[in-house]
């Protein structure tokens, strides 16, 4: 990990916590504390990735042992800011064992009949494991705010319900990670004119991108909000700028690194005389 100082990257991208939030004064096409450029960029991102496994299998290791810490890495953003290429990137470093990842569609029928969070307490991590939303629970003040899928006094409500969940998360042991992808509309564009010129890439659009994309004012003023609302200490939002993939991939590796080394997972100790083992595995022929 290479900071061109010793401030951390958590320290450099964490909105502060209770403050209005104005999307129009962070660059997207940043890169703040980044490698010099995509190929240096993705270089100390395969690196990081050797570090994020060892500290992985040591969580991982320790839940068999008691210990209950998990990690939740949450990633929200426009259509096209890369949550699911940074599922894929992230994951790509890491031990899929150890994982588990929900990609938050729209509701089914049973998920509407139960509360909001309902749906999203079925994907928590359990102990030991990194867990991976792309999406989440927001899109309930998200694109329910927009679209006006729920009342106004329910929205209102809802801030102060997932406050209350992310809270009653953190002190059961769950190390919220918080990440709002910022794209900026011209980059948007790009993307998915790149989507509709490869018919590879067709099955990854919908009509609801381009609809969406006409609602960009309502959606960033959505997460203006929501940024503000539900940013606290415990769980505060991370904005990271998502106009370069290569950054958005290395910020993300990045975050989860220095929260995994906060933690400082280690193996458990053998709970078994090490030295009668070998003894018996050597007399035997």
């Amino acid at each position: 990990m290479t900071h061109k100082d010793s401030t951390s990257l958590r320290e450099r991208l964490r909105l502060p916590t209770g403050e209005p939030v104005d999307l129009t004064r962070y660059d997207a096409a940043a890169t703040p504390a980044g490698p010099d450029g995509k190929a240096a960029g993705k270089a100390a991102t395969a690196l990081l990735g050797e570090r994020l496994a060892v500290l992985q299998e040591q969580l991982w290791a320790a839940s068999t042992k008691g210990d209950r810490r998990r990690l939740l890495l949450v990633l929200q953003g426009m259509d096209t800011s890369g949550k699911g290429g940074t599922v894929k990137h992230v994951i790509g470093l890491l031990n899929p064992s150890g994982c588990r990842i929900t990609a938050f569609k729209a509701p089914t029928a049973e998920e509407r009949a139960h509360p909001f969070l309902w749906r999203v307490e079925q994907a928590l991590p359990v102990r030991g494991e990194l867990g991976i939303f792309d999406r989440s629970h927001y899109e309930d003040v998200l694109i329910a705010r927009v679209r006006e899928l729920a009342p106004a006094t329910e929205i209102a409500r809802r801030y102060e319900q997932i406050n209350r969940f992310e809270r009653s998360l953190a002190d059961d042991g769950v190390t919220l990670i918080k990440c709002f992808l910022h794209l900026s509309y011209d980059e948007q564009r790009r993307r998915l004119l790149k989507r509709i010129d490869k018919p590879e890439k067709h099955w990854k659009l919908a009509a609801s991108d381009i609809a969406d994309r006409a609602l960009w004012p309502a959606f960033q003023e959505a997460y203006e909000i929501a940024l503000e609302r539900c940013g606290t200490s415990h769980a505060p939002w991370y904005l990271i700028p998502a106009d370069h993939k290569w950054y958005r991939n290395w910020a993300v590796s990045t975050l989860l690194l220095e929260h995994f080394e906060e933690l400082e997972p280690r193996y458990p100790e053998a709970d078994f005389d090490v030295e009668e083992f070998r003894k018996r595995l050597l007399e035997q022929p």
